[in-house]
């Protein structure tokens, strides 16, 4: 029986099979990535975490802020404030049930039947409103909130992302 030959002192270790299937995995995301219109990815499992983006998600974004010259030809005056201060953006926004977990979210059990919910429909606690595919399995996403659905927001068959809304709530 030969024993396998030592690395000399230095030299760097051949990947491990574990090793091996996460850089896949991370292929795998950032092919995904790219086919979405999606500009960033988060992936968290136990106590490790990913945060893929694209390159146009680091690029600057110029802001105009001024609303354009002034009737007289001038440039308008600054105000000193962004244009979103003084709104909080909680305070506009629907309340809305959000995704627990990153994947596919399919708005039907299956593919032409009647979706879970619809814009104008009636919506209860605990009522199932999606199922969202992570790794192969299909989790039912059941609402956390009662209302009129305002809106559905992701389109069935794409990508979303943890915490992103699902369906926007009025309340009766």
């Amino acid at each position: 029986m030969t024993d396998a030959p030592t690395p000399p002192p230095g030299a760097p270790e051949a990947p491990r099979d574990d090793e091996t299937q996460l850089l896949g995995l991370i292929d795998r995301l950032a092919a995904l990535l790219d086919r979405s219109d999606l500009t960033e990815l988060e992936v968290e499992a136990g106590g490790t975490g990913l945060v893929l983006r694209k390159p146009s998600a680091l690029a600057p974004v110029a802001v105009a802020v001024g609303a354009g010259p002034t009737p007289d030809g001038g440039a308008p005056a600054a105000t000193g404030e962004p244009p979103t201060a003084g709104r909080d953006p909680a305070a506009t926004a629907k309340p809305s049930v959000k995704a627990p977990l990153t994947g596919i979210f399919y708005a039907s059990p299956a593919p032409g039947s009647a979706p879970y919910v619809a814009a104008g429909g009636e919506v209860a606690v605990g009522q199932i409103i999606g199922l969202i595919e992570a790794m192969k399995v299909f989790n039912e996403i059941k609402s956390d909130l009662a209302g009129r659905v305002v809106r559905v927001v992701p389109e069935s068959g794409t990508l979303v992302k943890a915490k992103q809304p699902l369906i926007e709530v009025e309340p009766l």
